[in-house]
């Protein structure tokens, strides 16, 4: 009986500690380096891996690099070169951040909330701070969807290169993150 009791109890503690954390493995990240001499630097990542904690307010997001799709082959070789991403010795880029004032978030009814969020973002060997804001979406189901977009500098992160001097990549592309959280 005493068995039965710490395991039925095991069970409670542990669903009410992941029903805090909600998760997805099909978030999007894009990439647009788009400028006036060339529409074509623009990529999507639908495979990115996020997670978010309703009782702290912790996020964070990875995503591959080599998932990323651009619809030009030579840029999407450029993009997992050496001289940009350097997928083979940095395979993936994470976001890891905080909510800043999660008491403005009801979790538990359905509404819309735009959240300051702050954390670190890491580009190939290279930790930046990012400060977004974002925007919270609480559905009926529980799920929340969660949207930002920012800029990041290149050379912040020692990207750099001759298409970048010559006006065919934006060096400081604009990135967006959307996923729905289960």
């Amino acid at each position: 009986m005493k068995k039965a009791l710490l395991i039925l109890s095991l069970v409670t503690v542990s669903t009410a500690v992941f029903a805090q954390t909600k998760k997805t493995s099909s978030a999007t990240v894009s990439f647009d380096a788009t400028t006036p001499k060339d529409a074509l630097p623009k990529a999507d990542n639908k495979t990115v891996v996020g997670e978010l904690n309703t009782k702290n307010g912790q996020i964070g997001f990875e995503a591959t690099v080599k998932n990323f799709s651009f619809t030009n082959q030579m840029i999407q070789e450029h993009f997992n070169g050496e001289k940009w991403m350097n997928s083979d010795k940095f395979p993936v880029f994470t976001f890891v951040g905080k909510i800043a004032d999660l008491s403005k978030v009801k979790f538990d009814k359905p509404g819309t909330y735009t959240v300051a969020v702050n954390g670190e973002l890491s580009v190939r060997d290279v930790t930046k701070p990012l400060n977004t804001t974002a925007t919270l979406e609480v559905l009926s189901g529980g799920s929340v969807k969660a949207t930002t977009s920012f800029s990041i500098k290149l050379a912040d992160f020692n990207i750099s290169g001759a298409p970048i001097e010559a006006g065919k990549i934006a060096p400081e592309p604009k990135i967006t993150v959307s996923a729905e959280l289960k």
